[in-house]
């Protein structure tokens, strides 16, 4: 803990902090607040609601599988502050894009044909934003910490990114949307001023030629970064989980609509509790491995996650019927339910162990490659990444069509915890035999 309160009072790790918390926090209340609103205010269809939910994810991700190449090439061979306050003087524009489509909305004006374009260009956009900024925040790490130093900065920048979901799916959840259209356009000027104290981060390496072919840059660097055994097994273990986080969040209003016959602001709870727990493991995690970057209890933790699901899934499944659409409880009326409680929990249990299981493998990615290539090392995680969760929505899209319940998605994700412990205890194997003589 004494590494994490010294780095967090440093100007070479602070400013980065405060700078993607902020874009973290401005992406969550905007995606959120547009989510809510539609799947409260516009659909009555759980299968619609779910569509949209997945529709939303599949946009905001796809910049990531797109253009993670050209951004991991442009941070290992630019200068990353610079990039950083180009790309936070963007959010500006995209935030002032988004705030129009939900001032809109809120005044009912052209919904279809106006509003929600707007805003789901503006999260396109927003996706964008997050792919340029994305390798940066994690491959700049090594270059401003010390070598211990570098899982702690990991576990903060993950804490501090979930903490900063947790805080923009509160709001969401609370304000109205007039009032979220003026808060993200503040937060993204807010957030360019912090990044703008990033201090300099020049290139590692000796400058190359940028290859602007999205497609073929794409592949190459996939293909060069999972020629080493750890990293391409971290990068699959980290995929299995945004594909199911992806398939969870996708599911979380449309499940507290239509089974909890629970309002938006039950939904934003639920999103709030997955964030502090990640949050959570991400710092136990730290504690447990006392900043040695390995991946000793990943399979373990995702095990967890898997069984943990299974119970929130189980307590869904005989959660009582409440009344029609027009009776959605309320937070108060949702937290004295009797299985309230147990829901919770697991839910918490699952997002503990999802922290445990990914920070490690973040670590992963930025200290066992050349500091030269630790950006585009990132990229390449971006964009299985994003595969993977792009994969989550389709999923998603094609189990609500061929009208399986929420609780039946559910079990389909816990099962796919299994492929991911086994990935990680490949990884944990070839982490051990790296280190024989």
């Amino acid at each position: 803990m004494t590494t994490t309160s010294q780095l967090i009072r440093t100007r070479r790790f602070l400013p980065l902090f405060v700078t993607q918390l902020l874009g973290a926090f401005n992406d969550n209340l905007f995606k959120n607040a547009m989510v809510l609103f539609v799947v409260y205010g516009v659909y009555n269809s759980e299968s619609a609601e779910a569509r949209f939910s997945a529709l939303a994810s599949g946009i905001f991700v796809i910049p990531f599988f797109l253009l993670s190449a050209l951004a991991g090439q442009m941070a290992d061979m630019r200068d990353k502050s610079r990039i950083i306050r180009i790309v936070k003087f963007c959010e500006i524009i995209i935030m002032v894009v988004g705030g129009a489509g939900l001032a809109l909305a809120w005044q009912g004006i052209a919904l279809h044909t106006a509003a929600i374009p707007l805003m789901l260009l503006a999260l396109f956009a927003m996706g964008v934003h997050s792919t340029f900024f994305g390798p940066i925040k994690y491959a700049i790490l090594p270059q401003h910490l010390r070598d211990e130093e570098v899982l702690s900065g990991t576990g903060l920048v993950e804490a501090g990114t979930y903490i900063a979901v947790l805080a923009g799916t509160i709001v969401a959840g609370w304000i109205s949307v007039d009032t979220a259209a003026i808060l993200v356009v503040v937060i993204a000027v807010i957030g360019y001023f912090a990044g703008r104290k990033v201090p300099p981060a020049p290139p590692q390496g000796k400058p190359e030629p940028i290859d602007y072919h999205v497609v073929r840059s794409s592949i190459n660097l996939v293909r060069t970064t999972m020629q080493d055994r750890r990293v391409y097994l971290a990068i699959c273990s980290i995929s299995f989980f945004w594909a199911i986080g992806t398939v969870l969040f996708i599911q979380f209003p449309p499940l507290a609509k239509n089974m909890l016959h629970a309002s938006k602001e039950v939904a934003s709870l639920f999103l709030v509790i997955f964030s502090v727990g990640v949050a959570g493991g991400s710092v136990a995690i730290n504690a447990l491995l006392k900043g040695t970057v390995s991946a000793r209890w990943s399979p373990l933790s995702v095990i967890g996650m898997g069984l943990f699901l299974l119970a929130f899934q189980e307590v869904c499944a005989i959660w009582p019927p409440h009344g029609g659409p027009e009776a959605l409880m309320n937070v108060g009326t949702f937290v004295v339910q009797p299985l309230a409680i147990p829901l919770l929990l697991t839910l918490l249990g699952i997002a503990v162990c999802g922290g445990m299981f990914v920070v490690p493998l973040y670590a992963f990615l930025t200290t066992f490659v050349d500091k030269s290539q630790t950006a585009r090392t990132i990229a390449a995680n971006n964009i299985v990444n994003s595969g993977a969760m792009v994969g989550g929505a389709i999923a998603t899209g094609v189990m609500s069509l061929l009208g399986l319940a929420v609780v039946t998605q559910l079990m389909v994700v816990a099962l796919c915890c299994v492929a991911s412990a086994w990935l990680g205890h490949l990884l944990y194997r070839a982490e051990r035999a790296a280190k024989r003589p």
